[in-house]
């Protein structure tokens, strides 16, 4: 089976198909994987072919942001359609050269799908977040505003079509591009217990558990309690760090906290407290009590993979509907502000009250009882034919 695949210039959308990737090329399938120079190592380690998508005019130069793709829906058409036809003669002529039994993308790498629509290739989303319907999308909560900027951006949006369907992608509406419907062949990369309103998405979408990597840098645990503090690569919340280090330095817990890119040094640290740029966050979290989270699917996802509860802090409407979701499990309690009493409360409850550890245990095993790469793998050649 030869697969091309598709993914946008984001670890916390590549990092999900990895270990999938790897699985399909050592029963000897051939994927040819379209991403950006940043993950060229890390996806040739996974045995697929890299094929770069660097150096091409996409008329927008911050194409790697994928926060703001999620809240503003004329940046993201805009972003889709000088993407899709910057690469258009590039893709084109690969897909020939290949001759892909299946192409997958990456559920926002929407030139992916375009491209199996231009070309008439099987076509299967890759979904790193939940799978949204119209049942589940009310998780993603936009405002009455929201919806009336969109409408005043319709007749930008139709422009950008229009650029698109002169190319030859047989495109009606925003709609037939971000929108899968139930006979969209899907992976997801969580449980049908963990995935928002699962009962009402067909067996086209399969639910395969989170891919968890190998811890690779072991820890010790120095204290009776551990919290493991992460906002993700890009945070600069510094009121939120100086106050968890000033709360939890009251405390006896080992605390480790994964600042990201965060340029403030922090002088005069109390004892119990590390911080580090990134960890081997695996490493941490299977020895972790709790873990204060920006509410990412794979941090969130791998926390709850080690039965960690989670004090959620959630930064963007994707990251909200993954907060909302570990709310109505019962794994986790919503930060109600960044002071440290309120950071210090929300710790003991998730510490204190066994409900949130086991409902986090939950979760886990739903997890541990997904077919994972194997399941897809299946999946993947049973669409192929």
């Amino acid at each position: 089976m030869k697969i091309a695949w598709f993914c946008i210039p984001a670890h916390g959308h590549t990092n999900p198909t990895l270990g999938l990737v790897r699985r399909l090329t050592e029963v000897g399938h051939r994927i040819w994987y379209f991403s950006f120079e940043e993950f060229r190592q890390k996806i040739e380690d996974a045995g697929a072919y890299f094929v770069s998508c660097d150096g091409y005019d996409f008329e927008m130069e911050d194409k790697g942001n994928a926060d703001r793709v999620g809240k503003d829906k004329v940046y993201a058409t805009e972003l889709l359609v000088s993407s899709t036809l910057a690469l258009d003669e590039m893709t084109s002529r690969m897909i020939k050269e290949i001759v892909p039994d299946l192409i997958v993308s990456d559920s926002v790498a929407f030139w992916g799908k375009l491209a199996a629509m231009k070309h008439h290739i099987p076509y299967v989303s890759s979904t790193t977040t939940f799978a949204f319907n119209r049942y589940s999308a009310r998780y993603m909560q936009e405002s009455a505003w929201d919806i009336v900027r969109m409408l005043l951006a319709l007749p930008r949006i139709d422009k950008q079509l229009k650029r698109l369907r002169e190319k030859g992608y047989p495109v009606k509406s925003l709609l037939d591009i971000v929108q899968n419907d139930n006979e969209t062949n899907t992976i997801v990369y969580t449980s049908k217990y963990f995935q928002p309103c699962s009962e009402t998405f067909s067996d086209h979408y399969r639910f395969i558990g989170p891919s968890i990597r190998p811890v690779s840098r072991p820890i010790e645990k120095t204290s009776d309690r551990l919290i493991y503090i992460s906002m993700g690569t890009v945070n600069q919340n510094r009121e939120f760090y100086r106050n968890c280090i000033h709360a939890l330095g009251q405390t006896g817990w080992q605390v480790i906290i994964s600042m990201g890119t965060n340029p403030e040094r922090y002088d005069d640290l109390p004892e119990n407290i590390r911080i580090y740029e990134s960890v081997d966050q695996m490493a941490v979290l299977s020895l972790a009590d709790a873990f204060i989270t920006h509410c990412g699917m794979n941090s969130a996802s791998e926390g709850l993979y080690f039965r960690v509860p989670l004090v959620l802090f959630p930064q963007t409407p994707e990251q909200n509907a993954v907060a909302k979701r570990v709310e109505e499990l019962g794994a986790g309690v919503r930060l109600r502000s960044i002071s440290g009493e309120d950071i210090l409360q929300a710790l003991r409850m998730v510490l204190l009250e066994p409900g949130y550890k086991e409902n986090a245990v939950k979760i886990s095993e739903s997890f541990h009882s997904c077919g994972g790469a194997e399941e897809a793998r299946s999946f993947l050649e049973e669409i192929a034919g």
